[in-house]
């Protein structure tokens, strides 16, 4: 009789089915929307893959956790421990940017199995002599699947357990080197393959770890009143790496438009000489793919960018959709924007604001097609410039289709690039940005400003699925915002809020160098707005002024750099701080970070007071590195370079804000 069985369920990597595949494997995390998105790693990174594997009754399985890069055919593989309760565990380490895939294979040892009860036997003082026979079965069909040595070894092994010596040949079965041999020859003729091979998007470092500053660079000429140019931000350069950074983040270095320019403040009309909202883009001279003239050409830009790599510094440029009523697109592609029953074209608003300078592209025209064309070619036309780093402006009010396809299309040819999403919106639409591609994400961090809502709002990034696919990036300011903690100018607020962001996240980011000059006066009556804003205007900025934070960032972005705990952001653990026996702190705030291997360990401790010296007892969990609760250790802050003996879990700390808000410890237990 000839019956063609099929699973009942989709078998998504079309493996022949085989009824005698009796493991299950399922739970795979990381597996992001059931395996229609790759979870995200960077270049180096080891890869912790989790599965529930079982099997009817009590055999004994084996698992390989299997990996490639989509362009390999072979796979790597990796063994797979269990964890207890029918969770496994494996990894693996990536190479180079680009795409990779991943799986897991198990299968019943029937060897492993076998063994396991001939020990139990052996025990309880049984007859094995017929199951020594079985064994020696098991172990020349191994050898007909070994190498000539392994093979030879097998086959002589196989002879022992026949011996009439019952003895001799129960050692030779416990021989661990037998199990050793068997191993590398399993039997994996009913092995069941997890029903999906899964993605993962490799990307370069800076995806995963960065330092990012931002300028306007029309603000730096060298005579005052000017508009500056590319080649006068020659100069910041090794300002800018001397303090750390690694990404300069310029906004839209793009032909200004002159219908309904912004004057200053944000003022509706504009005054003769004022230079307009650069996220207003596109004029006679050009759009997307031209600078403004006043900044200088293409071939002075992309020195600029070259002389940036020679510092360590990555370009990074802002791509904003949308269009100044003067762009070319308006003339050549009316159909890519909503026009309106008196015949203008509709702009964009945000009731009561209007934004009259700037056009929202429809992404429900009927020519999409070839708008998703030229908005790619856009991120094309600056990736042959030498720029690989994107922050996109506001891209949640963009089609998630055209960024799930512009982003995987854009890597297949450049894997190294990294796209930062500005998208201060609800948290599904943030989710749904990184999901699709977005390599990392601004973050909700600058309205967290309590104990409770850091920590909570980092456990929700650090210990959900989002941390397999969602990057934050911890901005405390930007030019759209100056949260009303800065209003004060407080000095150590800013640096409280600087050991945050770099500390707690390993990509952060500043608008400088407004942030490193304390920069904070607003708007009268506004919520969030500089005032003379440098959106609007261009600034003449003193690095030197009086109470700037710039040895403070410097030493911090140095700690970054040194330790290997902090280039990361998942590994945290949060500490308790008491204030007395029994009653958490709610000023002091302590977390602890460990590099993967555990040679770096980082505790930071955080006064988020920033008016008075906050003291209380800290417990260092000992227990997670398996040392007693009295074991004696150092630690040496990295900030004040002081060193401390501590004895035991519970140790006193003091942070005075006036002297420096947090201390940076290294921690040293052996």
């Amino acid at each position: 009789m000839n019956t063609t069985f099929k699973r009942a369920i989709p078998n998504y990597s079309d493996r022949e089915f085989d009824g005698r595949q009796r493991v299950v494997i399922e739970n795979v995390s990381p597996e992001l929307d059931g395996g229609k998105y790759p979870a995200k790693a960077v270049e180096g990174e080891r890869i912790m893959v989790e599965a529930d594997i079982f099997v009817d009754g009590a055999d004994t399985i084996c698992a390989e956790l299997c990996f490639r890069q989509s362009c390999e055919t072979e796979w790597q593989r990796s063994l797979m421990v269990h964890q207890g309760n029918d969770r496994w565990q494996g990894s693996f380490t990536v190479g180079n940017p680009g795409r990779y895939d991943y799986t897991i294979e198990a299968w019943v040892d029937h060897f492993r199995t076998w063994k396991k009860g001939l020990s139990k036997k052996i025990e309880a003082g049984q007859d094995v002599s017929l199951d020594l026979q079985t064994g020696a079965l098991l172990v020349n069909a191994g050898a007909t699947r070994a190498g000539k040595a392994d093979a030879s070894m097998l086959s002589a092994c196989a002879a022992l357990l026949c011996s009439d010596d019952s003895d001799e040949a129960a050692a030779a079965a416990l021989d661990g080197k037998l199990e050793e041999v068997m191993d590398r020859n399993p039997d994996k003729r009913h092995a069941s393959w997890y029903e999906k091979n899964l993605g993962l998007t490799v990307e370069q470092k800076k995806a995963g770890c960065s330092a990012w500053y931002e300028l306007f660079p029309r603000s730096w000429s060298t005579t005052p009143g000017n508009h500056g140019t590319f080649k006068e931000c020659h100069r910041l350069l090794p300002l800018i790496a001397g303090m750390g950074f690694d990404v300069i983040y310029l906004p839209p270095i793009h032909p200004i438009g002159d219908t309904k320019r912004k004057g200053k403040n944000n003022a509706l009309v504009a005054d003769s000489g004022d230079p307009g909202s650069c996220w207003a883009i596109g004029n006679k001279d050009g759009g997307h793919k031209a600078v403004h003239p006043e900044l200088g050409t293409i071939k002075e830009f992309t020195a600029f960018v070259a002389e940036a790599e020679e510092h360590g510094i990555s370009v990074a440029l802002d791509i904003a959709f949308q269009c100044s009523p003067d762009h070319p697109y308006v003339i050549e592609h009316p159909q890519w924007f909503k026009w309106r029953p008196d015949g203008t074209v509709q702009f964009a608003e945000n009731p009561p604001k209007r934004y009259e300078d700037i056009l929202p592209i429809d992404f429900e025209s009927a020519d999409w097609q070839n708008l998703w064309i030229e908005l790619k070619s856009i991120f094309l036309f600056w990736i042959e410039k030498g720029v690989k780093i994107f922050r996109v402006d506001n891209p949640h009010t963009k089609a998630f289709p055209f960024w799930e396809w512009a982003i995987a299309s854009i890597r297949a040819e450049h894997p190294d690039t990294v796209f930062l999403a500005e998208a201060f919106t609800r948290p599904k639409l943030m989710a749904r940005l990184a999901m699709v591609g977005y390599s990392q994400s601004y973050s909700y961090f600058t309205w967290r400003n309590t104990k409770h809502d850091l920590q909570e709002y980092l456990l929700e990034l650090t210990s959900s699925p989002l941390k397999h696919f969602m990057r934050p990036n911890f901005w405390p300011n930007t030019p759209d915002i100056l949260h009303h903690e800065f209003q004060t100018g407080d000095r150590s607020r800013f640096i409280i809020r600087l050991v945050l962001a770099a500390t707690l996240s390993s990509n952060y980011g500043m608008y400088a160098p407004a942030y490193e000059l304390c920069e904070h006066i607003p708007v009268p009556g506004s919520k969030e707005d500089y005032l003379d804003s440098e959106k609007y205007e261009i600034k003449q900025w003193d690095l030197d002024r009086p109470g700037n934070i710039r040895a403070e960032i410097t030493r911090i972005n140095r700690i970054r750099k040194e330790n290997v705990a902090l280039q990361q952001t998942n590994d945290i653990t949060f500490v308790r701080v008491e204030a007395s026996p029994g009653k958490e702190h709610d000023q002091l705030m302590g977390y602890l970070k460990r590099s993967d291997d555990g040679s770096n360990i980082i505790l930071a401790v955080v006064n988020l007071d920033s008016a008075n010296t906050q003291g209380g007892w800290l417990r260092f969990p000992l227990e997670l590195f398996s040392l007693s609760h009295d074991y004696p250790f150092k630690v040496e802050d990295l900030l004040s370079g002081a060193r401390y003996d501590w004895n035991g879990e519970w140790n006193y700390v003091e942070v005075n804000p006036r002297t420096m808000p947090a201390h940076i410890f290294r921690v040293t237990l052996v």
